[in-house]
């Protein structure tokens, strides 16, 4: 059903006409169109990557559509910037908001608006009824006096949506808020997102979780690659059909996985948690093996490597290497054991970007490459050397900084540092993140043939297509908890997403 069929009851608040928005060479959105009608809950689903956050920043004026067109009320309208869509009624309310917290709530709300007395003095208590009035529209009770630092997530979401009303704010985004919320703060929510609804707005609802989805909207738009792929009542829909519309592609040739021979195990996780991020993970690695964590945004994946790793320090459970104890919080142990990470973020967490490419390449490997606490810069070179041309990584000279490289050979420049440490175990964060196809057929290989050599890899991928492609195992994690685990003959995508929106079977 088109988006833009006419409705009997209300006509669309505000429309999305054949939206297309790309990043270089990447099609971040193409030809989308989307209706919001008022006193309707508008859903969105799609896996990671399909668009969803880019069309989210088109609405909040963030970025620029390169083509088609917003029509509100009818009328055509550009959103220049933040301040053009809150002119327009437009609010987003994002998973984690950002309040300052040293503020009251009620400055917090009316910041840049604040009614005035006098000598455009600051009219204080005007802004506190302002602000009281507001929290009783919206049926909840919270003190405007109150500094924000402290509030919990469900209540700082509150005030984000207490300040869209203070703005007259008709179309509400509400971008994945229920992550972090526990059930009575969900309900409390829906609540205030249905009494928002009955005045007349619409809200645009973006979540991976399909039970909330069903319990609050009325129609559901599937977006799939950057593109429109359906728009329908709920009531027409079961979590079945929108799963099969939001997944359905075939792994291609993008995968030159080489069959497995596994062999010892070589990396044990058991009964791994940190207190409100995950819980008793436990799962094992041989050497050959690639095990991938698939899941949701939140799942936890990360954090999980992050621990194993010694970035972060956990609160139970341990973590073996070739059958010895990893010390928690330690990453020099866990580097001097065999393990190695590379991050999901290349930029801020894998590299440093002012130095060298042969910096970087080395970093790892400075000790082995010095003399006396001297860092021997003709062996930093032909270190730095050996593995660039391994992973050919295309850059004119070792010697320029890593900031003018390409992401993908960025990202190789990264998987050279960790490799040249010679590790029994590879965390690989997200490892083909925002490169071109053709680096990440090259990247692929890469894995695939350090598999071969023995190698035990642990892949992190929100890429559906890359973990049925390349893994030997998947794992997959929802809301901090390890809950299937799947064969490679076993997973496909429609069994991957069921268990990571929590409808598939506990591991």
């Amino acid at each position: 059903m088109s988006p833009d069929a006419p409705d009997a009851d209300h006509a669309p608040l505000l429309v999305l006409d054949d939206v297309t928005k790309s990043f270089g060479a990447v099609a971040a959105l193409r030809g989308v169109r989307l209706a919001l009608r008022p006193g309707e809950a508008h859903a969105l689903v799609g896996e990671n990557g399909a668009g969803k956050s880019t069309l989210v920043k088109i609405l909040a004026g963030a970025h620029p559509p390169d083509s088609g067109r917003l029509t509100l009320d009818g009328q055509p309208v550009v959103l220049r910037g933040p301040a053009d869509a809150r002119s327009a009624g437009i609010a987003v309310i994002h998973q984690e908001p950002t309040l300052f917290p040293d503020l009251s709530i009620a400055e917090n709300i009316f910041m840049g608006r604040q009614p005035v007395r006098g000598l455009r003095r600051i009219d204080g208590r005007a802004m506190i009824r302002d602000a009281e009035r507001l929290f009783q529209r919206l049926g909840v009770r919270i003190d405007p006096r109150r500094p924000a630092r402290g509030l919990s997530i469900a209540d700082q979401q509150l005030v984000e949506i207490a300040k869209a009303l203070s703005f007259d704010a008709r179309v509400l985004v509400m971008d994945e808020p229920t992550a972090a919320l526990s059930g009575v703060e969900v309900e409390r929510l829906f609540g205030v997102a249905r009494s928002l609804c009955g005045r007349g707005a619409a809200v645009l609802f973006i979540s991976h979780r399909f039970d909330e989805v069903f319990d609050l909207c009325q129609r559901v738009t599937v977006l799939r690659d950057g593109a429109w792929v359906s728009t329908d009542p709920v009531a027409d829909l079961t979590v079945d059909e929108v799963v099969r519309r939001m997944v359905g592609r075939d792994v291609s040739s993008l995968y030159p996985k080489q069959d497995a021979l596994v062999r010892d195990t070589v990396l044990e996780v058991s009964g791994l948690t940190r207190a409100g991020v995950f819980a008793d993970v436990s799962f094992s690695v041989g050497g050959g093996e690639i095990v991938a964590l698939a899941g949701l945004v939140g799942a936890g994946r990360s954090e999980v490597a992050r621990a194993v790793f010694g970035v972060d320090r956990y609160d139970a459970g341990e973590v073996r290497v070739n059958g010895r104890v990893l010390p928690p919080g330690s990453p020099g142990r866990a580097i001097a054991a065999g393990l190695a990470l590379v991050p999901e973020d290349r930029r801020q967490q894998g590299l440093v970007m002012e130095l060298s490419v042969e910096r970087n390449a080395t970093l790892a490997r400075r000790r082995a490459l010095s003399r006396l606490g001297i860092l021997l810069g003709s062996a930093e070179r032909a270190e730095a050397r050996r593995w660039t041309n391994r992973l050919q990584v295309k850059t004119a000279r070792l010697a320029v900084p890593v900031a003018t490289l390409s992401g993908g050979n960025q990202q190789k420049v990264v998987l050279a540092k960790w490799l040249s440490t010679a590790p029994r175990v590879l965390l690989v964060d997200e490892p083909t993140r925002g490169i071109d196809v053709g680096t990440k057929a090259e990247v692929h290989r890469l894995l695939s043939e350090l598999a071969g050599q023995g190698l035990a890899i642990v892949m992190i991928s929100s890429e559906l297509p890359e973990v049925l492609g390349m893994a030997d195992r998947v794992l997959v994690m929802h809301e901090g908890r390890l809950v299937r685990e799947l064969s490679r003959a076993e997973a496909d995508e429609t069994s991957v997403m069921f268990a990571a929106t929590g409808q598939g079977a506990t591991a």
